[in-house]
């Protein structure tokens, strides 16, 4: 497993809208392995292979290959500035569903963009102990409440930052131990990694697979509907985080999925149903290559909309299970980052079997 590549992944800077120096990343490892590759004007990056190593022309004969899509999405959460005060404080909104409760005494990097591209280091102030109410205190302060402290007098803010300059997470990879990491930004570069390394590994399929690194999923799921029309799958799999529920947090009856138990396998989420035979179709790859999975109910992802464009596709989303999503301070266990690069690299060969000998 290339962790060097998993690391610059995380750490690129990549808010939705402005994913630029991420998808370079996901770009140049995919164009090493693609027969064709390209940027929709969208900013999705879209990379085939072609079935069996044949060319695009033969992938547009009288009887093409079925295609497979892979999607992943490379933004990420985080804020944009929205006004500067007299004392050079910065107040900002957040681009995605970042948890407020997570928010205060977090490190930032505002991507200052007056004058020369700097980043410029912050933190989102606390509430001090000494100050405000008891009840002040308890509570939850609302996004539009809080304020970034660059150190820095409004004068020399005010010469480096632009109302809508974007702001990330400090918080860079790490690894806890030899089997679990941490990052900010889990939620989806464990997917777009585990996608590119599958990606990698995929030789002689006889199906077309399709590897797009998407952008803007978590505002709206805005990027992929291009993609997706674009290429028109017949299948089509999201790699997003599946959502654990092994920690003290969870009531007994909540647990379905845990850390180290293999790849999720989303049977529903808020805006998809898998379909069955999907399902089925990936259990038994699972199965008969003894690849670890494990069942799961999850959160919206990029296949609600790949499904139902065009005539549709059997689509559904698999991951590996991610900890504390949305937050800082994501967690995933190596073993079921490898169980699903293996299962997105060994279901090409078994994807087109499944579908109906009726499916136009």
């Amino acid at each position: 497993m290339n962790l060097d590549l998993l690391r610059r992944l995380v750490n690129a800077p990549g808010v939705s809208g402005f994913e630029d120096e991420a998808q370079a990343i996901a770009h140049a490892e995919l164009a090493q392995h693609a027969d064709e590759i390209w940027r929709d004007r969208m900013g999705n990056v879209i990379a085939v292979k072609y079935a069996g190593g044949k060319t695009r022309a033969d992938s547009q004969s009288t009887t093409p290959p079925r295609k497979l899509l892979y999607a992943a999405h490379i933004d990420e959460i985080g804020m944009m500035v929205s006004h500067i005060d007299d004392d050079g404080f910065v107040r900002f909104r957040t681009v995605g569903g970042l948890d407020p409760r997570t928010l205060p005494s977090e490190r930032v990097v505002v991507h200052a963009t007056r004058g020369k591209p700097t980043p410029l280091k912050g933190v989102i102030a606390p509430q001090s102990g000494w100050l405000g109410t008891e009840q002040d205190r308890q509570r939850v302060f609302p996004v539009k409440e809080l304020y970034i402290d660059l150190g820095r007098s409004a004068a020399d803010v005010r010469s480096q930052v632009n109302i809508g300059d974007v702001i990330t997470l400090a918080a860079e990879f790490d690894m806890l131990n030899d089997h679990m990491v941490v990052g900010r930004n889990f939620d989806d570069r464990i997917g777009v990694f585990a996608m590119i390394e599958a990606f990698k590994r995929v030789q002689d399929a006889p199906v077309d697979v399709y590897a797009v690194s998407s952008v803007q999923e978590e505002v709206g799921v805005r990027g992929i509907p291009t993609a997706a029309h674009a290429v028109q799958p017949d299948i089509a799999l999201a790699i997003d985080g599946s959502l654990p529920s092994d920690t003290p947090y969870a009531l007994p009856e909540e647990r379905q999925c845990r850390l180290g138990d293999g790849t999720g396998i989303y049977l529903m989420d808020n805006r998809t149903i898998g379909n069955p035979g999907l399902i089925r179709g990936l259990i038994d790859t699972c199965e008969r290559r003894g690849i670890a999975y494990q069942r799961n109910l999850g959160g919206a992802t990029d296949a609600s909309e790949i499904q139902r464009r065009n005539l549709g596709a059997w689509a559904t989303t698999i991951g590996a299970p991610t900890r504390y999503m949305h937050s800082t301070v994501q967690l995933c266990h190596l073993a079921d980052v490898e169980a699903t690069i293996q299962l997105l690299a060994a279901f090409p060969h078994d994807a087109a079997a499944i579908l109906p000998a009726d499916w136009r």
